[in-house]
């Protein structure tokens, strides 16, 4: 908490305020980073936000997005399909809302991640050089938005909204990761009620908070003590402009409309005494549940005050072998299917009644896909050769599917694209990728990505 009863405390909590858990930079070191870099950090960026939904354990192409039903016993989709808004187009059973929606998404189905390892691809890759896709983005666009001092890249995980839930997932990847270009630029990572929100927030009373000057006058007498903004009085005026404009409010879902959290709520839809407590992933299950929607909810608050890239994870989920771990397919999408559905659809909904579907791009995808045949024990094992795809909103043509599986739904059969075609498109939204060729001084690693890459066709 942020206190001016003494000196040596308000210096520690100052410099812990507006951290934002980058890197244990302090707002006032980045905002004079962004400075010195000038145009470079702040002319390029759109006026977009992405969130990249990942959905962690390799989610089936076939009982999402491309059910097959066409194909032999074994093979199409053992949920079924429903027909979608588009004629002649079906997604699996498992999403009837969506199915209805169908006019604002565009479904890929000749994407392919590169393999069928647990890892965190899209999100941390070699594509990427080793580092969060958010992170490239920063490094272009800034750590924080100057104005309001919201960080610009970050990732929600299940105590972002409900302390209860178990810590993330780390084993097959940390999505912290920066590769060469500093910690600066790593997501901010926040817990439900955790010290970082709270050091975000200003514990002064009301009258005092009334008088600007004055506080700004109280804080001249700690300038001493405050030694990395000596000499420093505009960078000090953003740092304390962020702090007063109420960066914590925005990761904070109590200050949001009930009515518009009990809409997201994933909750209610797979009750934790419903998921059998044989699996070992039980645990996962249920966080899935409690948490998708919510997160979804906060990610939308994230952009609308400024944040350009939010991954947003549930931990380790969609594994489907039927094992020890893993439901069976059947199983496993009564538990995973409904709250993906309703939270996305609620998402949709929510951002086009505030007029924030054009400016706000949503992702869905996992590491890989499922095997186009189901194994002995009901389930579908890891498999590379296609990945299923959603992408909805940020100005792209929607209401098409783009490219097309082979017969089993196991490979493209039209249209290839891969992990490089989506990062090209998430950074074509977020950034001016023109101008930014022209720049000089821009690692290497990032001018790479942004001359290399090419988005996929028919999203523009």
């Amino acid at each position: 908490m942020l206190s001016f009863s003494n000196p040596l405390q308000s210096r520690r909590s100052f410099l812990t305020v507006g951290s934002l858990g980058l890197g244990g930079l302090c707002l006032p070191d980045l905002l004079k980073a962004r400075a010195r870099l000038g145009a470079q950090e702040s002319d390029f960026s759109t006026d977009k936000s992405v969130i990249l939904l990942f959905l962690h354990g390799g989610p089936s192409q076939t009982e999402t997005f491309d059910p097959k039903m066409e194909a032999p016993a074994g093979i199409r989709s053992v949920t079924g399909e429903v027909q979608t808004k588009l004629p002649g187009v079906t997604f699996g059973s498992s999403f009837p809302k969506l199915a209805q929606m169908a006019d604002r998404l565009a479904i890929i189905r000749s994407f392919a991640s590169g393999n069928g390892n647990h890892d965190i691809k899209p999100v941390v890759d070699s594509t990427t050089f080793g580092a969060n896709l958010g992170s490239v983005y920063a490094r272009v666009a800034g750590a924080n938005d100057p104005q309001s001092g919201i960080p610009k890249n970050v990732a929600l995980f299940p105590r972002s909204v409900d302390e209860s839930t178990q810590k993330r997932t780390s084993q097959f990847g940390k999505f912290e990761s920066t590769g060469s270009l500093g910690k600066a630029y790593a997501p901010f990572i926040p817990g439900a009620g955790g010290p970082a929100q709270e050091d975000m927030k200003l514990q002064l009373a009301a009258d005092r908070l009334d008088d600007r000057k004055s506080l700004l006058t109280q804080l001249d007498q700690y300038k001493r003590q405050l030694d990395s903004l000596a000499g420093q009085d505009k960078v000090r005026d953003q740092a304390f402009s962020a702090i007063l404009g109420g960066v914590a409010n925005a990761f904070d879902l109590t200050k949001e409309d009930p009515e518009t959290v009990a809409r997201y709520d994933t909750a209610p839809l797979v009750r934790p005494d419903a998921i059998s407590r044989k699996w070992n992933n039980y645990n996962n299950y249920v966080d899935n549940a409690k948490s998708l929607g919510k997160l979804l909810l906060l990610a939308r608050r994230l952009c609308e005050q400024g944040c350009g890239f939010v991954t947003v994870s549930t931990n380790f989920v969609w594994d489907m072998h039927a094992d020890v771990n893993n439901a069976t397919m059947t199983e496993g999408m009564s538990y995973m299917g409904p709250p993906l559905d309703h939270a996305v659809s609620a998402f949709l909904e929510d951002t086009r009644s505030r007029g924030l579907d054009e400016k706000i791009m949503l992702v869905a995808t996992g590491e890989m896909g499922r095997t186009p045949k189901i194994n002995a024990k009901g389930g579908r094992d890891h498999w590379g050769g296609i990945t299923p795809l959603l992408l909805s909103g940020g100005g792209i043509n929607t209401g098409q599917v783009i490219g097309q599986s082979t017969k089993d739904g196991g490979r493209p059969a039209s249209s290839p694209f891969g992990n490089s075609h989506l990062i090209a498109t998430i950074l074509h939204t977020l950034l001016d990728v023109g101008e930014l060729r022209t720049v000089t001084g821009l690692p290497s690693d990032v001018s790479q990505i942004l001359s290399r890459y090419q988005p996929i066709n028919g999203l523009h």
